[in-house]
């Protein structure tokens, strides 16, 4: 394979491969085949989190604004964390209590008064003001237009960070340890599946020179099926995930 192929192009020439081309007439055009690829993207991307990577992206709001346009593989929104507490970004408590404790506490009075207890305390106490004060801003997603509409006026012009899940370029799904084998043997399952369906038109097959030809068509569906509950239950034991679930071996 050339170096210079891309991997939708790879993964089609494997696909022709395990069908068997070049040892014997495959009647699949390469409609076919990327239709089948597509097929397999859409669910891993409705089915496994490895399909995605959460993001930190950051936003502008404008005053009188309340729609947003984010980018077009944003798939959900998570969360919209502000600067501080309070009606602004830039008011009320907005100090990283960990580095005041660090330096008040256990630093400068180390074994005299406060300790973890009080950066525990006060880190509760910031969270109270926030969720009080509105630190937290409610939102609707769409992710059929990729609009986020913001449920609260802005009071000025104000930069916030939005926690997001991005669906992955398909050229790293097809590369990916974890979702490659995967997506591979469901765009061939769909494969058997489109051959099935068009050679089975012909149940009782169709006259030749030598007698009756019969077509695989229904063997080829019956694999195809058999594929796909196999690889319905791989998602369920995530073996598409990269989130730290361990091999397991039964």
């Amino acid at each position: 394979m050339s170096s210079s192929e891309t991997p939708r192009v790879k993964l089609v020439k494997q696909l022709k491969t395990m069908l068997g081309d070049n040892m014997v007439e495959i009647e699949l055009d390469p409609i076919h085949y990327n239709t089948a690829i597509d097929l397999a993207i859409d669910r891993l991307y409705q089915r496994t989190d490895g399909s995605l990577h959460e993001e930190m992206m950051f936003l502008t709001l404008e005053v009188d604004k309340n729609e947003y346009t984010l980018p077009a593989n944003v798939q959900e929104v998570k969360k919209i964390y502000r600067r501080g507490v309070g009606v602004t970004g830039s008011s009320g408590v907005n100090f990283d209590p960990f580095s005041s404790v660090l330096n008040n506490y256990f630093l400068l009075q180390h074994g005299q008064t406060g300790g973890i207890a009080t950066w525990e305390l006060f880190s509760q106490y910031r969270e109270t003001l926030g969720r009080i004060f509105g630190s937290e801003i409610d939102f609707i997603w769409n992710r059929n237009s990729n609009v986020i509409s913001i449920m609260r006026k802005a009071a000025g012009v104000e930069t916030v960070m939005i926690a997001v899940f991005v669906r992955k370029h398909e050229d790293a799904l097809i590369t990916d340890a974890y979702s490659r084998p995967w997506l591979r043997d469901y765009a061939l399952a769909q494969c058997k599946m489109m051959l099935g369906d068009a050679r089975d038109k012909y149940p009782g097959g169709f006259p030749g020179p030598n007698g009756m030809v019969t077509l695989n068509g229904a063997a080829l569906k019956g694999e195809a099926n058999a594929e796909f509950q196999r690889l319905e239950v791989e998602l369920q034991n995530f073996v598409t995930s990269d989130m730290g679930i361990p091999f397991i071996i039964a």
